[in-house]
């Protein structure tokens, strides 16, 4: 793969008041009789009236690599604008759009520019004259991206955690507080609507403006380092939505075949991208590249991989992964967050549900999105037979491995876990949903059954794995999400901080903060060996699950209560010595080896006892 020629591509102001205007088009050629124009309006005026954008029209030329280019140079010191009060040529943003004169089909307006660093409301490109690029914090130069084993993620919705950047930046503080380490933000790339989760992607280089402008997200991304919070972004590469303009243009068109988009793969959700086609390829590359020098960023999630997964040795996803960790590795001197005796700590996260295991042992994916442990933990909250059995089992991350070779490197990889994420119902929903309204879109989990969330969390921050909470997971966020329709994506669902306050949230936020400490300050627990004790007789039949993590300096004995009764089970412990119960402490005790002690789990939650 190789990176475009950013520098001709998308708004570049050379010199001050001098912008220089790029776009591949290939296919589009003025051979053809093709004319192609840049409408330009400040936007303080793009809703005025009498106040129209001026058009520029763009020179034809041929790149050897990609084909049919065009391009143009405004001088905003020299062009003015007779209409009366514009501020056209105005230090600031202003926005933009391309028409096509096409000698077949007409004039084809509102064509988006696919190379912006900025955008503007719906389908409307833009740029900052007299942009003054951002500057890092001094901190930023000594930041580190954590470890995989390492990782606690916290999955966040930027225009429902906090309403925009800014309010995410305001609860930053909140969140190094509960003790989480990455950001696992979903897309913040430019989409046609206000209100939507960002899944069908319009433009790629920036962020949408529904959010703020690209300085707001370095900010956010410098501040969280500056908190020691990780920021990994979600990249929907194997569809688009319907405007994206390789797809839209060439759909107006009328072409049989497009030089961008077509099915590769899967073709599970919006407009699929053709991996087959070299500008595809190195578009996506040079996407990865520019967030990763621009923005600072940890790492990708990877939306809806079967979309472009062709294999181990395929032309889509594995080789994109590949790529992007080898420009890494061999820009480590410029890209200094990443360097680590391990190797690069680039964190490539793969939504691969159909075979999590493959992709992480195929592909340079470190983690990858896995739905087993949320199915078996529904199952269980269901009552539904062989559940805690199977539960058990994917809390140790059965079948899947913790390290493989790929070219002489040795790589950690891992699967997340989690039984919330913003793809599904909150977990309190399986207790039972009060439904306030004849539509089921406003039904909500039963937040007087919290205490049935406590052995979930407990097992899920104990687990093999890299544990990840959905955001307000801490404090029992409880609304109630459909399988299908628009309005899983299409309604806003602001995040409720009034829950922290009350008897569930703060129950919840303080085991959910105590479980976090732990975590981070036992070492079994992050990289130790995971061991399920999977006897029905002495705990499965009595709604206990029982498993052990265990490292050479100590081993931490997990121990869940799904009953509503407490229960008291036997137990054999190997290591002798003492353990201290590490949740409430009041549990403490000696042991010979091969010494049996009868444990007593409290109902509705669980015990952890580490050896000292």
């Amino acid at each position: 793969m190789n990176n475009l020629p950013l520098n001709q591509l998308g708004p570049r102001e050379s010199t001050p008041g001098v912008v220089n205007f790029g776009i591949l088009l290939p296919w589009v050629s003025a051979a053809n009789g093709n004319r192609l124009f840049v409408k330009i309006i400040h936007e303080r005026d793009q809703f005025i009236q009498a106040t129209q954008p001026l058009a520029f029209e763009l020179r034809h030329d041929v790149n050897a690599d990609y084909g049919d280019i065009w391009s143009v140079t405004v001088d905003f010191n020299t062009t003015h604008d007779s209409q009366p009060s514009s501020h056209f040529g105005a230090p600031g943003r202003h926005v933009y759009r391309f028409e096509l004169h096409n000698p077949n089909v007409g004039a084809l307006d509102w064509i988006v520019d696919p190379y912006a660093r900025e955008y503007a409301i719906g389908k409307l490109s833009a740029f900052t004259l007299g942009y003054i690029p951002y500057s890092w914090s001094a901190g930023e130069t000594g930041w580190k991206t954590p470890a995989l084993n390492d990782l606690i993620l916290y999955e966040l919705n930027l225009a429902e955690f906090g309403t925009g950047l800014q309010g995410a930046i305001d609860r930053l503080d909140y969140l190094a507080d509960l003790g989480v380490n990455a950001l696992s933000v979903m897309p913040v790339n430019n989409v046609s609507l206000e209100v939507d989760w960002g899944y069908l992607p319009l433009g790629y280089f920036g962020v949408d403006e529904r959010f703020g402008r690209r300085e707001d997200f370095q900010r956010f991304v410098d501040a969280a380092h500056q908190r020691g919070l990780a920021v990994i972004v979600d990249a929907v590469y194997g569809h688009t939505g319907e405007d994206f303009p390789y797809a839209d243009l060439y759909r107006r068109l009328q072409y049989q075949e497009n030089p961008f988009m077509g099915w590769f793969a899967e073709n599970y959700f919006g407009v699929s991208t053709d991996f087959n086609r070299t500008l595809t390829r190195d578009f996506f590359f040079s996407v990865n590249l520019h967030w990763l020098n621009t923005y600072h960023i940890d790492g990708f999630r990877y939306d809806c991989v079967p979309n472009y997964w062709d294999g181990a040795l395929g032309v889509g996803y594995a080789n994109l992964a590949f790529h992007t960790y080898e420009y890494v590795k061999t820009s480590i001197a410029s890209l200094t967050r990443f360097d680590a005796p391990e190797g690069p700590r680039l964190i490539q996260i793969a939504e691969q549900l159909e075979a999590p295991e493959q992709i992480l042992e195929q592909s340079y994916s470190n983690a990858t999105w896995q739905n087993a442990t949320y199915g078996a933990a529904v199952a269980c909250a269901r009552g539904a037979a062989g559940a805690i059995e199977n539960l058990g089992q994917r809390l140790g991350a059965l079948g899947y491995i913790e390290r493989t070779t790929h070219n002489g490197e040795t790589i950690a990889k891992a699967p997340l876990q989690y039984i919330e994420n913003h793809d599904h119902s909150r977990f309190l929903c399986e207790f039972g949903l009060d439904q306030r309204d004849w539509n089921l879109l406003f039904a909500e989990g039963n937040r007087k059954q919290w205490y049935r969330l406590q052995p979930y969390l407990i097992a899920l921050l104990a687990a093999k794995g890299i544990p990840m909470l959905w955001q307000g997971q801490e404090f029992g966020e409880n609304y109630f999400l459909p399988d299908t329709g628009l309005g899983r994506v299409l309604l806003l669902r602001p995040l409720r901080w009034d829950y922290f306050y009350d008897t569930a949230g703060k129950n919840l936020v303080r085991l959910t903060r105590a479980l976090i400490n732990l975590r981070k300050n036992c070492t079994e627990l992050r990289r130790g060996s995971h061991y399920f004790y999977n006897d029905y007789e002495r705990y499965l039949s009595r709604g206990i699950l029982l498993f052990q993590r265990e490292a050479a300096a100590a081993v931490s004995l997990v121990a869940v209560n799904f009953t509503g009764i407490e229960q008291t089970v036997p137990f054999v412990f190997m290591r002798a010595g003492g353990y201290n119960e590490q949740l409430h402490g009041q549990d403490n005790f000696s042991v010979d080896g091969g010494q049996e002690r009868r444990l007593t789990i409290p109902s509705n939650y669980g015990r952890i006892w580490r050896s000292i």
